[in-house]
């Protein structure tokens, strides 16, 4: 049996409308199948991540709490 492939243009919101109508177990393969790519991080971004992970370790009080950032970030 051959594999059969599709090329169908949808815009964002017409995936988006598709994506809604699954059901949650569904959207989990959905989303495993999406992310299952090996993406390649750059080493600079591995780097940076790294440096921060240090600095928080190194001083916690630099650490503000998910609700606090909300607050500082709205006006």
């Amino acid at each position: 049996m051959e594999p059969t492939q599709l090329k169908i243009s949808l815009s964002f919101k017409q995936l988006t409308a598709i994506v809604r109508q699954l059901n949650s177990s569904e959207k989990m393969k959905l989303n495993e199948a999406i992310w299952d790519d090996k993406m390649d991080i750059p080493i600079e971004h591995q780097r940076l991540v790294t440096e921060r992970i240090k600095k928080a370790k190194k001083d916690p009080t630099r650490m503000v709490s998910w609700e606090k950032a909300i607050k500082q970030l709205k006006p």
